[in-house]
């Protein structure tokens, strides 16, 4: 098996290096190799709450601000303390349980207890 990657126009992982490049055999795209390297190095996303603190897995957070459930007539409270949330990907980065169910939640919301 080749350690060059799979073409990002095509998908098909015929591809080989030449020089400073990755060449795609089938559709004949060209990309440099650095952008692969940097690409597997960001695997690792840190997200950060409104004081910027790093947050983790399992962390418990606080509310800042009221937030209005969308397509709901609940509000979530400033100051609602929520434990074990998960990180996840996405624009909403916080996954979380309250008593009122589950919500997805933006980082810049959240300060960590």
């Amino acid at each position: 098996m080749s350690s060059s990657p799979a073409c990002p126009v095509c998908g098909m992982e015929n591809t080989y290096p030449d020089g400073d490049n990755f060449v795609c055999a089938d559709c004949a795209h060209e990309w440099p190799s650095q952008a692969a390297i940097a690409a597997d190095d960001n695997d690792e996303r840190v997200v950060r709450d409104s004081n910027g603190n790093v947050l983790a897995d399992g962390d418990a957070v606080v509310l800042i601000k009221d937030l209005k459930v969308k397509g709901s007539s609940i509000t979530l409270k400033m100051g609602s303390k929520v434990k074990s949330i998960r990180l996840v990907g996405g624009d909403h980065e916080v996954d979380c349980k309250m008593d009122a169910g589950s919500f997805m939640l933006k980082a810049c919301y959240l300060k960590k207890v």
